[in-house]
């Protein structure tokens, strides 16, 4: 390393040290120089230690793994989330730290290479949103450090211990809850009173947990006159036959579970559905904005945002096993009255008292 050079300014305060006369003979105006001379020698004698201690400063690395594909907006949106976070804790993106995002789009495949990506880069700690992700990035290492985002059940899906004690190197945020199940079918059931089927759609590669929402579904059924029918698609074929038997099934309506996979055909979805008229509620609010009829769940943005403080605590020594995993805090309900209209439906005023987003 190169040894940093003599400031200028204690340079000239040396020279000015020197043509001081002796103390005995200072003037008042000499005393006050001296003075100021002793401040600037301090300051400048530990210049040289700061410039040292700013050189040998590591950069630390963040990699990240989207639930969506690269460009999505939504995605984009929760990137500028967790990117916020990081900057108001103090990082400094090419000043301190560095953040990689790869964009996996719940394909288990591409997150297992594009995990082993973020590795190579020698990552000090990763940031997993998705299952697929979190199932690659736990399979990868139990060194590294890693903070899920939006992950449902994480102790029912095994990457922690408890919610309390999370043990190991994963902790995190949550996602939906089991009983969001009985509310998403509460929902599509007052905006579409005339329901006799509902599907239930969700791909078991990408949400394993899926099922985890059926019981609390169930017991609403219990107590209504519809059928419940259960869809895994795989595939976009399997997706696209899934809602063509949901049309066939009228008056039907339709769940898409929270699912990156699901997530990320968000526009071929609604266009299935609107072919098929079908009414349909989904988890994230994009769907709406792509002419989806109505959707409520966790505000992802925001648990990205949060997810900052975990990543900060740690890469300043706390451990990930002591950090408890935390639930979601913000929901939101976005409804689609254009949607609505046509599909021939009146949305209660009780709805659109309590939307979060109304698009007309």
């Amino acid at each position: 390393m190169a040894r940093p050079k003599s400031s200028p300014d204690l340079v000239t305060a040396l020279r000015y040290a020197a043509s001081l006369p002796n103390g005995s003979d200072l003037t008042e105006l000499d005393q006050l120089k001296r003075r100021s001379f002793i401040t600037l020698l301090g300051g400048a004698a530990a210049w040289p230690f700061a410039v040292r201690a700013q050189q040998t400063q590591r950069m630390r690395r963040i990699g990240v793994l989207m639930a969506r594909a690269a460009g999505d907006p939504e995605g984009q949106k929760q990137a500028a989330a967790f990117q916020r976070g990081i900057e108001e804790l103090g990082w400094s993106p090419g000043r301190n730290v560095e953040i990689e995002y790869r964009w996996p789009a719940g394909d288990t495949n591409r997150a297992q290479a594009l995990t082993k990506e973020l590795i190579d880069w020698r990552s000090d700690i990763l940031v997993a949103n998705s299952t697929p992700s979190l199932v690659a990035a736990r399979q990868a290492t139990n060194i590294i450090p890693i903070v899920f985002v939006a992950i449902a059940d994480p102790v029912a899906q095994g990457f922690v211990q408890s919610l309390a004690h999370p043990g190991g190197n994963i902790t995190g945020f949550g996602a939906e809850e089991r009983s969001m199940g009985a509310k998403w079918v509460q929902l599509l059931s007052e905006i579409a009173p005339r329901l006799r089927s509902i599907t239930v759609m969700f791909n078991p590669n990408s949400a394993p947990f899926g099922r985890m929402f059926l019981p609390a579904m169930e017991a609403v059924r219990a107590s209504s006159a519809f059928e419940l029918i259960i869809s895994p698609v795989r595939n976009e074929t399997e997706l696209d036959r899934a809602i063509a038997i949901a049309g066939r099934q009228q008056p039907g309506g339709v769940i898409a579970l929270p699912d990156s996979f699901l997530n990320s055909r968000h526009d071929m979805i609604v266009a299935l559905t609107a072919k098929q008229h079908l009414p349909a509620i989904y988890s994230v609010s994009e769907f709406t904005r792509s002419g989806g009829l109505i959707a409520y769940g966790i505000e992802r943005a925001d648990l990205f945002h949060r997810s900052a403080a975990y990543v900060d605590r740690i890469l300043k020594g706390e451990k990930a096993a002591d950090l408890a995993v935390q639930q979601p805090t913000k929901f939101e309900l976005a409804i689609n009255v254009k949607t609505a209209k046509a599909l021939g439906l009146a949305v209660p005023d009780t709805l659109l008292a309590t939307a979060d987003e109304v698009i007309e």
